[in-house]
């Protein structure tokens, strides 16, 4: 009896976290699926000792707007088509296309950890935060990105690249407001008027 006692715990050590895994990867499906728009304050850190902050606009699907504040002289405009990266500095226009910058996963409309299109390698979870990292099989040029969600109330916080030079690039997010009705013009591009609105610094 106490043989198999201790072969149904030693089964259930194995189950139990993988059941716990998928509660909690439909969670963040149903996040990120029900999530229509946010805005935020961010700061980003590099992992070569860079730094920046601005504002950043999300619209689903697909548009995006990343704002950075003096002295950084960037703009990120997604408008749905492809994504532009404006160097005001430089005066430099380029057009990256989405899918080879794994971040845009967020702006899909749907998100589903298939483990086709987007396969889970990497997951923990404690009491303050859920962590989750991804890769897309079938784009091996495209690195991993690793979303860090607070769990109370449960919102996506970060994300964490590595760009083509192996560099780890992290976007914190703070002021958070999701499902506001944004301006679609922020999802524009005219280098005339590239300046935008003043980005937000942290509070």
């Amino acid at each position: 009896m106490k043989k198999i006692l201790l072969i149904v715990c030693l089964f259930m050590l194995k189950i139990l976290p993988v059941q716990a895994a998928a509660e909690d990867l439909n969670k963040i499906e149903n996040y990120l699926n029900n999530l229509q728009s946010l805005q935020a304050n961010f700061v980003q850190m590099a992992s070569n000792g860079g730094t920046a902050e601005g504002k950043i606009y999300i619209s689903k699907p697909s548009k995006i707007r990343m704002e950075y504040t003096a002295p950084d002289s960037l703009l990120i405009v997604g408008n749905g088509d492809y994504i532009i990266y404006n160097d005001k500095e430089l005066d430099q226009v380029t057009n990256i296309d989405y899918k080879d910058i794994p971040a845009t996963m967020i702006l899909t409309q749907k998100i589903k950890f298939d483990g086709q299109n987007l396969k889970v390698i990497d997951f923990y979870k404690d009491n303050g935060q859920t962590s989750l990292t991804v890769e897309m099989p079938k784009n091996k040029s495209v690195k991993p990105i690793t979303l860090i969600f607070d769990n109370n109330p449960f919102r996506l916080k970060q994300w964490k690249v590595v760009d083509q030079q192996n560099i780890e690039v992290t976007i914190s997010l703070f002021d958070i407001e999701t499902d506001a009705k944004l301006d679609g013009n922020l999802f524009k591009f005219n280098k005339k008027s590239s300046t935008g609105s003043s980005g937000a610094r942290r509070k």
